[in-house]
């Protein structure tokens, strides 16, 4: 195959082409090709070129280029395969941005035709109202796609039950490798006859002569049913399911129709490119749902228990152990979700059932528990009903990402955790390949899919060394004796790949094998898809990610990486696994770029692998010092939704401010750069002249003159100044508000943020008066701004230095334990979040002291309500219904249950939760011009129009300024801070 093919050949097809070409040496090409150098596995590649078509059209002019060219396509959705599947040197075909559509949902004959890149949860929510659903579910739900579950023949979490992709495949249009289009679909024997009688010469017509000379062959026959995997096993993925095609007409008389479905599902786009995808669809399962959870003290013991639920029929049956479960202690998604867990288990079985009725629902379960008390299995089963079962899964389906978090160069690795055998034999199986484990002295961690046979083993292997890359081998070779042991199948839902595909002969053997390489010839005899996939593969442990053996560079940073050992090492945490590709249709905030884009360069992912290769691999003396670096982190909103819901805490937010002190280091700081994080001065210098600054804001000409100086957008609202400052109207009423008698409780410390103290001083001012209507005193103490703007824009050195100076005041005012309380949820948080990673070593107690007594105004109130020093009766018994949304970064560190709360103070108050990620404005993010577009795209996808449809009287609250500002821009609506809406709800205001 070419590995270099001249640009002017690149640029021929791009002029045909309707969708996306990177080819270039260009800054924004290459960082293309290094994002897609990866997937979810442990291989690295740089392919030629990344293509993202848009039309069938551009697909077939890709085929004949990669004929032309000798190259190959490298079909791709999500990205989120283990196997190294969608890794190589040709060309890298995307299709999840344009090949999105639900084209035909038929309700009456329970099916779907969808295009490749629809993803597999945002279609059970298209199909949830008719009643139906799709049923392989993945761990990746929310991001995989169906395109891409095909290729790998995907199972999932109930396939017990839901069974997997080729079970519910009916057709697919697809492009073969001459570019001609055909359908693979279920073909009457007479039809199917017609396709290899037919008389004019065809790939289509090759192939199935092709098949049907080969499948005829009885001693062919006699392999495929002597060396595939055990027929009571239904994850078998290894190869080309040619049993598959061997089980129906004309091979085997009276069962289904002959349907080449059945090989391209699982065939890992070597074979065809699908472009139309025909699914069956399930009802939706019962809605009264249970998950028995239980106890072990031991693997083995879990795997017997495992053994005792299938009797009883679950839904799932699903396996955790300890060392993933650890890692949910510390993670700040999943410890929410520990609730149900008691002591410290080996492992939790977690088995699922599903009822029509509370009663028969109960039934199920009280006798599965029964069985498991007879037998002695399970100190503890604890049984989680309803809608509290997601967060019993959430922590099963986090084992990907969280087992990224151990620290070192030994790191969990995706090797043999697609084996499987007949559960029934589970025991022994994993028994002895612990034992075989041992034996190398390495540790695994076991996790999933008990109920099918296949636990998701992953060792634990440095293959930064040569010794764990002949080690990684070694795993592998002797594993594959083990399943072939059992009659297993050494892929079960994730693939051969490169990974396991050079073992393909040693486990199938060579006869097999050899019609494996015949099936690749007939569909693709030039070898221009996915080559060197399944077979024909080479050496597993070539093109890893980590060249053996390099010395570790030493990279110093502003802000402390201490506790992800270094800058890179948090990097390497990214395991690939996609949570970052998510849609808004999921919820949640990471990554609202991606959202608005669909591009893989605005996920976490793709952020956390370009930095990752080139501190790994940069020559120069500043590695940061690279313009693909700062490419795809342009689009970072630093929204800090990576912190928390990413398995792994690849923190962007922070390694982008990092990045970019250290290229301003390099190339100096950008005007714009410097005016935003120079805020407040400018501010305080406007609060001179209030009115001259906002005549010049507000009025057309002169604010388009600053505009454009600031490189801000034209469209853009600017922010005003108030006529007083909120320190200085502190100052003037202080005396008043803090009158003995009236003041009940401790004081507090009012952390006087540059945005309440200049623009939002009426916010201030109605939290200030309705905590001193409660009962607390009041305190302004003396500190300067947060550091927010300079932190945005990537100054730390700026950042640090206020840290510092703030660190030290305020240790000086909370000695006696007083609560410091802001109302900017990105200005306060900084002093539990930066500040701490910020200061010199000398000053970490004082940091930490200062982030544990920093507390959000909602988090405050929230707190003192649960204390009972606030009360419902304080407020009005009016009616009101409110529409919360939250700032990113309280999502990230905090928490909108306690803003939920605290507006739920007056009784008759109701408050709803938008269900929206980020607003898009992001601080500076969507004032500047070559963001506006973007920012206004991702408050559209939620926010914009769920205000737009609010009826007058219907209250908007946003505790962030950034947000209300988005708000008034994007829907003309003014939404409130939820201190403004309780002073207005307060009736013992006769404080003013």
């Amino acid at each position: 195959m070419s590995e270099t093919i001249e640009a002017s050949s690149f640029g021929a097809l791009q002029q045909a082409f309707e969708g996306e070409l990177y080819y270039t040496k260009s800054t924004v090409h290459e960082a293309q090709r290094i994002l897609y150098s990866t997937d979810a596995s442990v291989y690295r590649e740089k392919p030629l070129a990344v293509a993202i078509p848009k039309s069938v059209t551009d697909l077939k002019n890709l085929l004949t280029f990669a004929r032309n060219h000798r190259t190959t396509l490298i079909p791709r959705t999500a990205g989120t395969s283990l196997a190294g599947q969608v890794v190589g040197s040709g060309i890298v075909v995307d299709l999840s941005k344009y090949f999105t559509e639900i084209l035909e949902i038929n309700t009456e004959e329970r099916w779907a035709r969808v295009q490749p890149g629809v993803i597999r949860d945002d279609l059970n929510k298209a199909l949830a109202p008719y009643g139906l659903m799709f049923g392989p579910e993945t761990s990746t739900a929310n991001r995989a796609m169906i395109g891409g579950m095909v290729g790998n023949n995907s199972c999932g979490l109930h396939s017990i039950v839901w069974g997997n992709t080729r079970d519910h495949l009916l057709a697919a249009k697809v492009l073969l490798s001459d570019g001609s289009e055909t359908e693979f679909k279920a073909l009457t024997p007479w039809r199917y006859d017609l396709k290899r009688e037919a008389t004019e010469t065809s790939l289509e017509s090759d192939i199935y002569r092709g098949i049907h000379d080969l499948l005829s062959n009885p001693q062919h026959q006699q392999n495929i049913a002597e060396r595939f995997p055990k027929r009571s096993l239904s994850r078998r993925n290894t190869g080309y399911a040619l049993d598959a095609l061997l089980n129906q007409e004309p091979f085997t008389s009276g069962a289904s129709d002959f349907n080449l479905c059945a090989l391209l599902a699982g065939s890992e786009g070597t074979l065809a490119l699908a472009t139309e995808l025909k699914i069956n669809l399930l009802p939706l399962p019962p809605s009264e749902v249970a998950v028995a959870c239980v106890h072990c003290t031991s693997i083995q013991e879990s795997l017997q228990a495992n053994l005792v639920a299938l009797q009883h029929r679950p839904m799932a049956s699903e396996l955790v152990d300890q060392y993933i479960l650890d890692f949910t202690k510390d993670n700040p998604e999943q410890s929410k979700n520990r609730f149900f867990i008691e002591g410290d288990p080996a492992a939790i079985l977690m088995v699922e059932f599903m009822a029509k009725t509370p009663e028969s629902l109960q039934q199920q379960v009280d006798q599965f528990v029964s069985d498991l008390q007879n037998r002695g299995l399970g100190y503890a089963v604890p049984v989680i009903y309803g809608e509290k079962t997601k967060q019993v899964w959430d922590v099963r389906k986090g084992g990907l990402g969280l087992i990224r978090n151990l620290p070192g160069d030994t790191q969990p690795v995706n090797l043999i955790e697609d084996c499987a055998v007949a559960p029934e034999e589970l025991p022994q199986y994993i028994a002895e390949l612990e034992a075989m484990l041992r034996r190398h002295n390495i540790h695994a961690s076991y996790y999933a899919h008990a109920g099918a046979g296949e636990l998701h083993v992953e060792p634990m292997i440095n293959l930064k060394t040569s010794e764990g890359q002949a080690l990684f081998r070694q795993v592998l070779a002797e594993t594959v004796e083990l399943v072939k042991k059992y009659r297993g199948s050494l892929s079960g839902e994730h693939g051969d790949g490169r990974l396991r595909g050079e073992f393909i002969p040693q486990m199938m053997g060579e006869e097999v094998y050899d019609l494996f390489r015949q099936i690749k010839r007939l569909f693709d005899p030039l070898g221009v898809l996915n080559a060197g996939k399944i077979v024909d593969t080479p050496p597993m442990n070539q093109f890893l990610r980590y060249e053996a053996d390099k010395p570790v560079r030493k990279i110093n940073t502003y802000f402390d990486f201490s506790a992800q050992e270094n800058i890179l090492r948090l990097t390497e945490k990214c395991s690939g696994s996609g949570d970052c590709r998510k849609t808004e249709l999921s919820g949640g905030t990471m990554c609202p770029s991606f959202m608005a884009t669909r591009s893989e360069r605005d996920t976490t992912r793709g952020r956390a692998n370009v930095l990752r290769e080139f501190l790994t691999n940069s020559t120069k003396k500043n590695p940061f010092d690279h313009p693909e670096i700062k490419d795809v982190m342009d689009l970072c909103l630093s929204c800090k939704g990576c912190k928390s819901e990413c398995p792994s805490s690849v923190d962007v937010s922070k390694l982008k401010a990092e990045f970019l002190q250290h290229y301003y280091d390099a190339h100096g700081v950008p005007f714009r750069s410097k005016m935003v994080g120079n805020f407040t001065a400018l501010s305080r210098m406007g609060s001179r002249m209030p009115r001259l600054y906002n005549w010049a804001m507000q009025s057309k000409l002169p604010s388009l003159a600053i505009k454009k100086v600031m490189g801000f957008a034209p469209d853009r609202s600017m922010p005003t100044i108030a006529a007083q400052t909120l320190r200085q109207w502190f100052a003037e009423h202080e005396f008043r508000l803090n009158t003995t008698g009236r003041v009940k409780f401790k004081r507090i410390l009012f952390f006087c943020d540059e945005f309440t103290n200049y623009n939002d001083v009426e916010v201030g001012k109605k939290a200030i008066l309705l905590l001193s209507g409660l009962g607390y005193k009041i305190e302004i103490p003396y500190h300067v701004e947060s550091g927010r703007t300079y932190l945005s824009k990537g100054m730390v050195k700026e950042a640090r230095k206020i840290a510092i100076k703030n660190v030290t005041l305020l240790a000086e005012v909370i000695k006696d334990g007083a609560p410091i309380v802001g109302l900017e949820p990105s200005a306060i948080l900084t002093l539990r979040d930066e500040y701490l990673e910020l200061v010199p070593a000398e000053l970490k107690a004082q940091a930490e002291e200062v982030a544990s007594r920093a507390f959000i105004f909602d988090e405050f109130l929230s707190q003192e309500l649960d204390k009972k020093n606030i009360k419902s009766d304080q407020f009005t018994y009016e009616k009101r219904l409110i529409k919360l949304h939250g700032h990113c970064h309280q999502k990230a560190l905090s928490s909108l249950t306690h803003t939920k709360k605290i507006l739920s103070l007056p009784s008759q108050y109701e408050v709803h939760l938008i269900p929206s990620g980020c607003c898009g404005m992001a601080g500076s993010f969507g004032y500047e011009a070559k963001h506006y577009e973007v920012s206004m795209q991702i408050g559209e996808l939620v926010l914009f129009p769920t205000v737009r449809n609010q009826p007058e009287e219907v209250t908007i609250a946003a505790p962030g300024t950034s947000c209300r500002h988005q708000i008034k821009d994007g829907t003309g609506r003014i939404a409130l801070h939820p201190a403004e809406i309780l002073w207005e709800a307060f009736v013992r205001n006769e404080i003013q």
